[in-house]
């Protein structure tokens, strides 16, 4: 991987302007739980996907086309390979949160920040800290209250979509870190490859489908159109793009910081925006699941 030159401290007016844009990205991403699931049922997730990422991919392929004819074979089968963990993951997401409130859905998603680290440990067989596990008992504690609604029951099949997705989060995590093909890549190109594979395995699942993305799209209204537009320019072109400007500009740990806010915005984006209510036992997860992975960075970092 080319090494990157650690940006210089910027002066503290320059530091907001380049965190305002990382910061209204972590909002995005935790608006959009809500706005997927205003716009998508279980029998359209598959047509949703395709849309929402189609829309995006052509601008990426152009933006990046010097840098796709840069990869070699192995970059791309890498990329594609990631591609595929990257669309269960898209696939487990929006099918959870169908099932379940946006509120859980983007404080769940968050344990990802826990169990990297614990996977990560587990692969170089190095303990973590116990300060680390503490951290991570009190998230899992969290989900196992904010799960509950009004009373201890079985988590929704929702609530277990959404914690697969976190660890397939995971596994994608660790594989960027693990194949060598793709170390050296490009960002742009990768991430254009990764859609692309990601775009074809929804296409491939919904052609069978009662649901075809153009008589969904074709059903779609206003209100259905702003949604997707929301997911597929700000939630992805837009926050790709963020992402690479802000890394440049700051410290990749402070950007890191600043999107880890995006369970709090999907919670707060649910409640005031969704009418979705928590109780005390729910209200009390949250708090720990958002108290448990703010514990659990700094102690992994």
């Amino acid at each position: 991987m080319s090494s990157i030159a650690v940006p210089r401290p910027l002066a503290p007016r320059r530091a907001w302007l380049t965190d305002l844009p990382v910061l209204f990205v972590a909002v995005v991403w935790g608006a959009s739980y809500l706005a997927a699931k205003d716009i998508t049922t279980a029998r359209t997730v598959l047509a949703v996907l395709v849309l929402r990422f189609a829309v995006v991919l052509p601008v990426l392929a152009v933006v990046a086309r010097r840098s796709l004819r840069a990869l070699t074979a192995a970059q791309w089968r890498g990329a594609a390979l990631l591609g595929l963990i990257l669309g269960g993951i898209f696939l487990l997401e929006t099918y959870g949160v169908v099932h379940t409130s946006a509120t859980n859905a983007g404080l769940i998603i968050s344990l990802t920040m826990i169990f990297t680290p614990l996977a990560e440990a587990a692969v170089t067989r190095v303990r973590p800290q116990r300060a680390f596990l503490a951290a991570a008992g009190l998230s899992v504690l969290g989900v196992v209250l904010l799960t509950q609604g009004g009373g201890f029951t079985r988590p929704s099949l929702g609530d277990l979509l959404v914690l697969l997705a976190a660890l397939a989060r995971t596994v994608h995590v660790l594989a960027m870190s693990r194949i060598k093909a793709v170390q050296g890549a490009d960002a742009l190109s990768l991430t254009t490859v990764q859609l692309g594979a990601a775009v074809a395995v929804f296409a491939v699942l919904s052609a069978g489908a009662d649901a075809t993305p153009w008589a969904t799209a074709a059903g779609f209204g206003v209100r259905e159109w702003a949604g997707l537009l929301f997911l597929s320019v700000c939630c992805t072109l837009f926050a790709f793009f963020v992402q690479m400007w802000a890394v440049r500009r700051t410290s990749p740990s402070r950007v890191s910081l600043l999107l880890g806010t995006e369970p709090l915005w999907a919670a707060a984006g649910g409640i005031a925006l969704g009418g979705e209510r928590l109780g005390a036992l729910g209200l009390a997860g949250g708090a720990l699941v958002l108290v448990g992975t703010a514990w659990g960075r700094r102690t992994a970092g």
